[in-house]
């Protein structure tokens, strides 16, 4: 079924014949301008069709055709020939890795970065996943491109362009932006891009360090992908901000502004509410881990007084979650502790557990008390925190006001806690119930471990069997 029909409507033999014929149309024009405007494009766009399938389509993914499409791109006087000969290298470098290193070996990268400075955001997309993809497995020098080719310029300018787009201070209002995928394409495109160059070439991160504040307004300021908040772009961004330099005291600046300190945060926050709600738990380890890890940086360099309360307020269970057993409502609190016992997403579980250990100041005793032991226990000893005897004490928390008593162990209110409601057992199951337990304790005495009476036997000879024991009333006594 695969060889009835190609990408392009041909397969095998003649496929690869039509291949080479267009390739070897465009090489010739490059020298000779044989091919008009119409005729060139239409060959990149045929061409472009069958570079999706590189089954019989070799002439497009060796040398020779990569720098004939690579020549057409950035050597070219037309644009629109420029741009689809981007789209075809574009796909080439994705479906064909080998291509990669041919196109860094031709010394492309460098004019690409060049020519993204003047990039509109259709070749913003384009370039920059060329370039994107050339971190991959080749030997492309980032820092020369930084240096001596305007990387960093052109990656800042674009970021720009899209604040711009997203505040409405480029003349176009959100509305229209957010209704042009191709924005948000380049968006996405851009974001990955900062983080491999920024990731694979620390020497050369804080040339990026204005990004920040770009960053950090564009996560502010974008509406959130739906369903999935964290879904491109909103997530590129996210993963972008975490290889960039934001200890320094620009990064500090554009994290906490003066006028509202704790915007990044809330906002995260608010994206974080909505991503554990609707990611599955099979994607929490890959889609949202990197948003618990922005937090986590974020808490680390934030103002004590100001924006860490901010967090620990709108993170740490509140004494409305405390009317219940922790973890047992919806609120956000609830919902990230239950996920510090998610074995589906064991990265994600760690990190929020590292995170609510932090925001209670990698204080033992005040961890226990935020989170309950039940939560806190699994944490201490998989991280040898040493655990002080008085964490399972019951304490005090303040509503209102006044001071309530805490189950330590569960963090719920001592006096909102109630027996478990069991229906009534009949005399049928009762008697059930008695005589498993005749056989447990049978099994017990055989193991000779220790010496006890049998309470069923016991309740049988007082004549209260199915009463007093099953009722929980009696009690098994350790005999010498």
């Amino acid at each position: 079924m695969a060889q009835q029909l190609a990408q392009g409507g041909l397969t095998g033999a003649a496929k690869l014949k039509a291949v080479t014929d267009l390739i070897n149309s465009l090489t010739q024009d490059l020298s000779t301008s044989s091919l008009g405007p119409r005729e060139r494009d239409a060959a990149l766009d045929e061409l472009k069709v069958y570079a999706r399938d590189p089954r019989n389509a070799d002439p497009i993914f060796v040398k020779e055709g990569i720098e004939t499409l690579s020549k057409h791109a950035f050597d070219g006087s037309s644009a629109t020939t420029s741009r689809n000969a981007l789209r075809c290298l574009a796909n080439c470098l994705l479906v064909k890795p080998s291509t990669r290193n041919i196109f860094v070996d031709l010394g492309y990268p460098e004019k690409a970065s060049i020519k993204l400075t003047t990039a509109g955001v259709e070749d913003e997309f384009l370039i920059s996943r060329i370039i994107f993809l050339t971190t991959y497995g080749t030997s492309v020098n980032l820092q020369n491109l930084i240096d001596q080719h305007h990387l960093a310029d052109a990656i800042l300018q674009n970021l720009t362009r899209h604040v711009k787009l997203w505040t409405g201070s480029s003349g176009s209002s959100f509305k229209a932006a957010s209704q042009d995928p191709m924005t948000d394409m380049a968006l996405t495109e851009t974001a990955k891009l900062l983080f491999n160059v920024t990731h694979f070439c620390r020497q050369k991160v804080d040339s990026f360090t204005p990004a920040i504040a770009l960053i950090v307004t564009l996560i502010c300021q974008h509406a959130l992908p739906q369903p999935k908040p964290l879904d491109p772009p909103l997530g590129s961004l996210v993963n972008a901000l975490l290889t960039l330099n934001l200890a320094s005291e620009q990064g500090a600046a554009a994290l906490f502004p003066k006028a509202n300190p704790a915007a990044l945060c809330e906002r995260l926050i608010q994206v974080l509410d909505k991503a554990v709600r609707s990611y599955p738990d099979r994607e929490l380890d890959t889609a949202v881990l990197p948003l618990i890890t922005a937090l986590r940086k974020i808490y680390e360099l934030a103002p004590a007084e100001g924006v860490q309360r901010v967090m620990q307020a709108k993170l740490l269970p509140t004494t409305k979650d405390r009317k219940k057993v922790l973890g047992k409502g919806q609120s956000l609190a609830s919902l990230i502790l239950r996920h510090t016992t998610n074995a589906m997403a064991p990265e994600f579980s760690k990190a929020v557990s590292h995170m609510l250990f932090e925001l209670s100041d990698k204080d033992a005793t005040k961890f226990v008390q935020n989170v309950g032991y039940g939560f806190a226990s699994g944490f201490l000893f998989q991280n040898n925190v040493p655990v002080p005897e008085s964490v399972q004490e019951s304490f005090q928390a303040s509503e209102g006001g006044r001071q309530r008593a805490v189950n330590a162990i569960t963090g719920q209110f001592i006096d909102k806690e109630t027996a478990p409601e069991l229906p009534e057992m009949t005399d049928e199951e009762k008697e059930r119930e008695a005589e498993r337990l005749f056989v447990l304790f049978e099994r017990l005495k055989s193991t000779g471990v220790m010496n006890v009476e049998n309470p069923v036997a016991r309740a049988a000879r007082e004549g209260h069997l199915g009463r007093d024991v099953i009722d929980g009333k009696d009690r098994v006594e350790e005999l010498d």
